[in-house]
């Protein structure tokens, strides 16, 4: 496994450095997914990264151990949260008598080697009743549908260079093949869902999160002659709501398991 960490040492992708704006932001709504479906007690941070979501959810439990196999990652890590163990490991390597109430991987699985097997290896850390929850970029996101449609992607299920070299994804992932991953790992489905209703690629909205025309109520944003609102929250705030309606279009989609039999 020696090979696989340093494979993943050398992928770019941080959420505080690429598309910072909207990265942080949807990691604020999937802080906020994990919050509604699991909180309290003890947390096992799966590819924790830089930390930045560990911080968010640092506060909602009562312990937290983050792991990743980057140690470039873990620098950062350590430096933002020094009271919070970190441990340099892939998760196929990672020994601990510790069990969790709770496990999360952020954007991890389709990264992985044997998706199906990181499963079954995550879920052996939980506690009796403790829940594990997954997220994945959604392959069939409205954004992938219309680039689909324009021609500049030729299915939803395409991997770009981006995805390949600068994030390092392996595959890509819906609902329906998520779930089955699941089953085959012997977790019972608790919750599936998804976060955040993207209609634009990653770049167009982080641009327009960070440079759009967001004060007063002109420019498309609130009634004329209505009391002004942080429009800019109010746009992210709706896309995560509606997302939760819609989670077949969702930027990131999500399930939410216990162990079968628990």
């Amino acid at each position: 496994m020696t090979d696989e960490k340093e494979k993943q040492e050398g992928f770019a992708w941080e959420r505080g450095t690429h598309y910072a704006t909207y990265g942080v932001i949807l990691g604020k709504f999937i802080a906020q997914s994990i919050i509604e479906n699991t909180s309290g007690g003890s947390l096992l941070d799966l590819a924790c990264g830089d930390g930045t979501l560990t911080k968010m959810l640092a506060p909602h439990f009562d312990r937290v151990v983050g792991v990743d196999a980057a140690a470039s990652h873990l620098e950062k890590a350590k430096a933002l949260l020094p009271d919070v163990e970190f441990h340099h490991a892939l998760i196929e390597e990672l020994e601990t008598e510790e069990r969790f109430d709770a496990v999360t991987m952020v954007c991890l699985l389709e990264h992985v080697i044997n998706p199906v097997e990181v499963l079954k290896q995550s879920a052996a850390f939980l506690k009796p009743e403790g829940r594990i929850m997954v997220h994945v970029p959604n392959a069939h996101a409205i954004n992938r549908r219309i680039a689909v449609e324009m021609g500049t992607l030729e299915s939803m299920e395409e991997l770009t260079p981006f995805d390949l070299d600068v994030i390092g994804h392996r595959r890509s992932y819906t609902l329906d093949t998520l779930a089955a991953e699941f089953e085959a790992a012997g977790l019972e489905l608790l919750q599936t869902g998804g976060v955040f209703y993207k209609m634009l690629s990653s770049p167009q909205l982080d641009w327009l999160l960070a440079e759009g025309k967001w004060e007063g109520n002109e420019f498309g944003w609130g009634r004329v002659g209505a009391e002004p609102k942080d429009w800019r929250h109010e746009f992210c705030r709706s896309c995560y709501e509606i997302g939760k309606e819609r989670p077949e279009d969702t930027n990131v989609i999500f399930a939410c398991a216990r162990r079968k039999g628990e």
